[in-house]
């Protein structure tokens, strides 16, 4: 399978276990997600439909049926130990330069989509999201706080995975001049998934592409493969610094997930990837010229395409004409990071996930502010990085001791 030289491995599929409850937005994290580019604005949507699917939305949360998260974190964390960690007051200090930047967020009339300059957003982006909403944010704006260590556990989950890929198929590297190129090699992955699932057999590493509520998004998913009885399955696997499995917490983002790469592997199967909503969101040119090296590659696959239109309307063609099934099953695969053994398997029930994501594309509209952990998850905050600076840690504590002060 190929892959562009100028493409970033921006995540890693590694969990860290520092307390036995805890975990961070990290461990959700996917090394298959290497899809973000350094691309243009996310372009604006029609005025008339954003503000008619936004009134749905405060209708519905008025009639309660999304969760009310006016109680939340406690500030107080008796856990916490006096030592001060290392690094802890260049962060913050880091965090006081950036104070005047987060304050004129609030008063940015653009959503985040637009603010931080992302045209769509990457699957793991939503299970970072359902872990921490506030933690996501913080990463993205003050990505300079992700510690060595947790660095280096990202590395070893991403070469267990490269290992497992290395069994199915060999990895080719292929020179890309543009952005159009880049994404070129993906679609020809797409292409090379498909013929080799039409002949009955395993795939690693297959790209999705889809929309959701108006949000482009992309991911990869880890394997797919049919089992005994004929059944396409997806399978995910996930690595863990620790000898056992992940908490109910960190299990939701790894349902979401796996959910989330059905629901788009299913549409774009039943030829409902739209070509036009992919080359509006993404700002691609369809009469950009290929690159030699992306030609070259096209060519050995037994293709013949001049410029990246014609690669792109190969592929949807080849989806849509394809007969492959929708994915039948979900799995997933926890391995420890260690010797790489085997701790267990759990399978995923799927459902209607586009209720269940109303609340996450709401955030990324601009329809809503932030939010943090609620006061359940607490314990969510003694592995964060972001604990010292947490604006709504701060906020939430000062209304739940103003709520104490009124009781009594």
């Amino acid at each position: 399978m190929a892959t562009p030289d100028l493409s970033k491995e921006e995540k890693s599929e590694v969990e860290e276990d520092t307390v036995e409850e805890c975990g961070d937005g990290f461990s959700d994290m996917s090394d298959s997600e290497f899809l973000h580019l350094d691309d243009l604005m996310w372009p604006v949507h029609c005025q008339g439909e954003a503000e008619s699917s936004k009134r749905n939305y405060e209708a519905h949360q008025n009639q309660g049926e999304l969760q009310d998260t006016s109680e939340t974190v406690n500030a107080e964390n008796p856990n916490c130990s006096t030592e001060l960690p290392e690094g802890y007051l260049q962060r913050v200090e880091h965090g006081k330069e950036t104070a005047g930047k987060r304050q004129k967020r609030k008063s940015d009339a653009r959503n985040p989509l637009e603010r931080y300059h992302m045209k769509y957003l990457c699957v793991t982006d939503l299970c970072a999201q359902g872990w921490c909403e506030q933690q996501m944010v913080y990463s993205i704006e003050l990505p300079g706080f992700l510690q060595p260590e947790r660095v280096a556990l990202m590395d070893r989950g991403a070469s267990i995975h490269l290992a497992r890929e290395l069994e199915v198929h060999d990895i080719v590297s292929v020179c890309t001049k543009t952005r159009e190129d880049s994404w070129a090699v993906k679609f020809l992955n797409l292409l090379t998934t498909i013929s080799v699932l039409q002949a009955g057999g395993p795939v690693r590493e297959c790209p999705v592409f889809g929309e959701i509520d108006g949000i482009f998004l992309v991911g990869v998913i880890d394997e797919l493969h049919y089992t005994p009885k004929g059944e396409l399955e997806l399978s995910e696997l996930k690595t863990r610094g620790r000898p056992s499995l992940p908490t109910n917490a960190q299990k939701r983002n790894h349902h979401l997930q796996v959910k989330v790469y059905k629901h788009m592997f299913d549409a774009m199967v039943r030829g409902q990837m739209n070509l036009d909503n992919l080359i509006s969101h993404l700002r691609l040119r369809p009469e950009q010229p290929l690159g030699a090296h992306i030609k070259e590659h096209a060519e050995k696959a037994g293709l013949t395409v001049n410029c990246f239109g014609d690669l792109l309307e190969l592929t949807c063609l080849s989806l849509t004409f394809s007969d492959l099934p929708n994915i039948d099953r979900l799995t997933l695969e926890y391995h420890y990071q260690k010797d790489n053994t085997l701790i267990g398997t759990e399978t995923v029930h799927f459902g209607n996930i586009e209720e269940e994501l109303q609340d996450y594309m709401a955030f990324w509209k601009g329809w809503r502010e932030t939010k943090g952990v609620d006061i359940e998850e607490a314990w969510k905050c003694r592995s964060c990085n972001y604990l010292d600076i947490c604006e709504w840690r701060k906020t939430m504590g000062t209304v739940i001791n103003h709520t104490k002060r009124t009781k009594q």
